[in-house]
């Protein structure tokens, strides 16, 4: 690395940190097994989740339209932090390189939310669930905002590599 590209990583505004996680279980029917999805993620993340509809009807899969199929939740702060340390342990932190984007968010899968540390529950069954994690810088405030609303600069924004670097040094995580 030259000079100028060492100076760049001790930047402040450089550093990197989790926006928010979105923890999705998608169930693919709107009848108890939703509900039951949708405990599990009330027990995981202490919030209540939103349920969300089919856009179309797949007559093949028994879907129809704006039927409940999925439930999410949107977690941010110390808890999301602690959600994505627990599934990264479960996935042995390693990702694909896939699994990042280019804009330099990631997200992954699991099969059984017992591995998460829940407690099993016979009459609750076994979901699996989607991680998505979004990646912020400081500074992105400038493009939200609704006075002085600016464009954020072509350096300042999370590139895929960007994002790659941050998993690698933060978790030691295995790129695959």
């Amino acid at each position: 690395m030259d000079e100028k590209c060492r100076k760049n990583l001790q930047n402040p505004m450089r550093d990197l940190k989790v926006s928010k996680i979105i923890l999705n279980c998608c169930v693919g029917e709107s009848n108890d097994r939703l509900t039951k999805a949708a405990r599990v993620l009330e027990q995981l993340s202490g919030q209540s989740p939103v349920f969300s509809k089919s856009r179309l009807t797949i007559r093949a899969w028994g879907i129809r339209r704006n039927e409940k199929i999925s439930c999410h939740v949107t977690v941010r702060g110390e808890k999301a932090e602690e959600l994505l340390e627990r599934g990264l342990k479960v996935k042995e932190f390693e990702l694909n390189n896939k699994n990042f984007s280019n804009t330099g968010n990631f997200g992954f899968g699991i099969n059984e939310h017992i591995d998460l540390g829940i407690k099993y529950d016979p009459s609750m069954g076994i979901y699996g669930m989607d991680f998505y994690i979004v990646l912020k810088r400081p500074g992105g405030r400038i493009s939200k905002k609704k006075r002085c609303r600016r464009k954020i600069g072509k350096f300042q924004k999370i590139t895929k590599e960007d994002s790659l670097r941050w998993f690698q040094e933060k978790y030691e995580g295995v790129i695959l």
